[in-house]
C-alpha cells in the first residue's frame, strides 16, 4: 500500500481536494504577472536628448527647437551648440562638415503617450545604460533559481504548508517594496526576493491530489497561468504607470497569505519527519471534509505506518545529483536533457520578454502569446499520447528554432508575418515544456527522479538568465540574439533525437534497470525488462502531461521521495 492508496481512503477528490485547487490555483494567475511584469515596467518609449533651453523663452517653435538642438532621428546624442543654418530653406542639405554632437548631458524627454511611466524612463535606462534593463529580469530570474534551492531545502525542515504561506507574504511584500523602490539598485534587490518567493509557491501544489486526478489538476494549474498572461495585459492597459502596476500585482499576495492558514500541510511530510499523530490528526480533517468521516476515524497509527511503509522505505536510500553521472546511459540521458531544458527556456524567454521588437500594439501581443499556449498544449498532448514523445520533443525544438531563424529574414515592415513567425514559436516552446516534462519524469528511474527533475529545472532557470542577457548582443549585431535563440532549440531537437522513447513502458525503478533496458548506440531496448505497459493509475499519470516557467523545481527540492510527484512545470515557463 502507498500513500495514493490512503488518499483514495479518505475521499479521493472530494470537497477537500477541490477547495484547495481553487485556492492554490488563485495565486496562479498572479504568477505570470511578475514573471513577464517587465515587458510592461520596463518598456522603452521614444525618446530623446533633453534641451538645454526647453525652458527658456527663445521665442522658437518648439519643432525648430528640436530641429536645431538634436540630429534628425538620434536618441543619444544632440548638438554641442544651436545649429541655426538648419532652419534655413536648405537646412536639410549635406553638410560639408557635420556639427559637433555631445551625449545627453541633461536626461532625455520620453513620450508618455503609452506607458505614462516605467524604470527606463525613470531612472534614464536608454542609449549607455540599456542593458541594465536586461539585467534587471536576468535578476530576477536569478531569484526563482536561488529560490528553488533555499526554499527546497526549509520546505523539507518546516513543511510544505509553511514555506508557502511565508512565500506569499514575501512575494506581497517585496512585490509592494519594488513599487516604492527609491533607486534602481533597490529595485533590483527587491525583485530578486520576489522572484525567491515565486519558486517557494511552486514547490507546494500536488501532495494533497490523488494519482488519477495528478494530470487533471496540473493542466488545470497550467491553464491557470496561461489565462494569468491574459490578465497581465488586461491590467498593464488599465494601469499605465509601473509603481501603480507593480503595486496592484503584488498586493493579491496577502489575500492569499491569509487564507493559505486554512490549507492543510502534507501528511506525506508530516510521517517522514515522524509527526504521525499531527498527520493522523489531519488526514481525520480531510475525510470529515470529503464526507467519509467514519472511515477517518478509522485510521489509527498503525494503519498509516502500513499506508507510509513504501515512502518510508525509500526515503531511507540516499542519492545525490552525482548519480547522474555515475553510469553511462543515465550519463548521457542526463547531457541530452540538460540541453533540452536549458535551450527552451532560453528560447522561450528571449520571445516572451521582447515584445516590442514586433513593432505591434503590446497589449495584444501579450494576449495572443498567451492564447497560442491552449493549442499547442492540446497538440502536444495528443502528439505525446498517440506518436510518441521523442518525436515530439525533437519536432517541436526544431519548428521553434526555424521560426525564430526565418523571423531574421523577413523585412520590419511585414509586421504581421513577423508576428505570425514569432508567435508560431512560442507555441512550437510551449508543447516542448509540456513535453520535456513529462519526458525527463519517465526517463529517469524512481530512486533519483526527483533529483533529476531538480537539475533539469535548474538548467531551465539557467536559461531564462541567460536571456535577456544576450539580447545585449544586438548592440554588435542587430541579428545575433535571433540567430542565438533559434539555433539553441535546433540544435538541441537534434539531440533530443538520441533520446530513447519511453511511450507505452513502465516507469524505471533503479538505475541498474535503466542501464539495462536501453543500449546507447542507437538506444535499442534490452531484455524484457521494458515490454511491460504501465499499470492503470499508472498510466493515467503518464499519458497526459502535468502542465512552466517556468518555470520552480530545482536540485534541492527532492524531498518527498519516489512518490512525491514532480511539480508542475506551468511556472516554469
Amino acid at each position: 500500500m502507498a500513500f495514493a492508496d490512503l488518499l483514495e481512503h479518505v475521499g479521493g477528490m472530494g470537497r477537500f481536494q477541490v477547495a484547495s485547487v481553487v485556492l492554490l490555483a488563485l495565486p496562479v494567475l498572479m504568477m505570470a504577472s511578475h514573471n513577464l511584469l517587465q515587458n510592461f515596467t520596463a518598456a522603452t518609449s521614444d525618446h530623446r536628448c533633453r534641451l538645454r533651453w526647453e525652458a527658456n523663452a527663445t521665442g522658437l517653435d518648439p519643432q525648430d527647437l528640436l530641429r536645431v538642438s538634436v540630429p534628425r532621428g538620434e536618441q543619444c546624442r544632440r548638438f554641442v551648440t544651436p545649429q541655426w543654418w538648419l532652419l534655413e530653406a536648405n537646412g536639410s542639405a549635406t553638410n560639408t562638415t557635420w556639427p559637433e554632437t555631445e551625449p545627453c548631458r541633461d536626461g532625455w524627454t520620453y513620450d508618455r503617450s503609452v506607458f505614462t511611466s516605467t524604470i527606463v524612463s525613470e531612472w534614464d535606462l536608454v542609449c549607455s545604460s540599456r542593458g541594465l534593463k536586461q539585467l534587471a529580469q536576468s535578476l530576477y530570474m536569478a531569484g526563482v533559481l536561488v529560490g528553488g534551492i533555499v526554499f527546497g531545502g526549509l520546505s523539507d525542515r518546516f513543511g510544505r504548508r509553511s514555506l508557502l504561506t511565508w512565500c506569499y507574504l514575501q512575494m506581497g511584500a517585496m512585490g509592494t517594496c519594488s513599487s516604492f523602490a527609491p533607486t534602481f539598485t533597490i529595485y533590483c534587490l527587491f525583485r530578486f526576493l520576489t522572484g525567491m518567493a515565486f519558486s517557494g509557491i511552486v514547490l507546494n501544489t500536488l501532495e494533497w491530489m490523488p494519482t488519477r486526478t495528478r494530470a487533471l489538476v496540473g493542466t488545470f494549474m497550467g491553464y491557470c497561468y496561461t489565462l494569468g498572461q491574459f490578465l497581465l495585459a488586461g491590467v498593464s492597459y488599465a494601469v499605465p504607470a509601473w509603481r501603480w502596476l507593480q503595486l496592484t500585482v503584488s498586493l493579491p499576495f496577502f489575500c492569499f497569505f491569509l487564507y493559505s492558514w486554512w490549507l492543510t500541510e502534507s501528511a506525506r511530510w508530516l510521517v517522514m519527519v515522524g509527526k504521525s499523530q499531527r498527520a493522523l490528526k489531519e488526514l481525520r480533517k480531510v475525510a470529515r471534509i470529503n464526507g467519509k468521516k467514519e472511515e477517518g476515524d478509522k485510521l489509527d497509527i498503525d494503519a498509516l505506518r502500513s499506508y507510509m511503509q513504501k515512502e518510508m522505505t525509500s526515503s531511507r536510500s540516499h542519492h545525490t545529483v552525482v548519480d547522474l553521472v555515475r553510469t553511462p546511459v543515465v550519463r548521457r540521458i542526463s547531457c541530452c536533457l540538460c540541453f533540452v531544458w536549458f535551450s527552451t527556456s532560453f528560447a522561450y524567454y528571449g520571445l516572451a520578454m521582447d515584445l516590442q521588437n514586433f513593432d505591434f500594439n503590446i497589449y495584444v501581443i501579450q494576449l495572443v502569446f498567451g492564447a497560442v499556449d491552449i493549442p499547442a498544449k492540446l497538440v502536444s498532448i495528443l502528439t505525446i499520447t498517440f506518436v510518441g514523445r521523442r518525436f515530439t520533443q525533437s519536432f517541436a525544438l526544431i519548428l521553434a528554432g526555424l521560426a525564430i531563424l526565418a523571423n531574421i529574414l523577413v523585412p520590419r515592415d511585414l509586421r504581421t508575418l513577423r508576428t505570425a513567425l514569432a508567435v508560431f514559436g512560442k507555441g512550437c516552446l510551449a508543447a516542448s515544456f509540456n513535453c520535456v516534462f513529462l519526458y525527463t519524469g519517465e526517463l529517469y528511474p524512481t530512486v533519483i527522479r526527483q533529483t533529476g527533475m531538480g537539475l533539469a529545472n535548474t538548467m531551465a532557470r539557467l536559461g531564462s538568465i541567460t536571456a535577456p542577457l544576450v539580447k545585449m548582443a544586438g548592440e554588435v549585431f542587430p541579428a545575433l540574439p535571433f540567430i542565438i535563440y533559434g539555433v539553441a532549440p535546433v540544435v538541441s531537437g537534434l539531440v533530443a533525437i538520441f533520446l530513447p522513447e519511453t511511450r507505452d513502458t513502465a516507469l524505471p525503478e533503479t538505475v541498474e534497470e535503466v542501464e539495462g533496458r536501453w543500449d546507447w548506440r542507437g538506444w535499442r531496448r534490452r531484455g524484457g525488462t521494458d515490454g511491460t505497459r504501465p499499470q492503470k493509475d499508472e498510466a493515467q499519470h503518464l499519458q497526459v502531461p502535468l502542465q512552466p516557467p517556468q518555470p520552480g523545481n530545482t536540485m534541492a527540492d527532492r524531498s518527498g521521495g519516489p512518490q512525491n510527484p514532480p511539480k508542475p512545470p506551468h511556472l516554469q515557463q
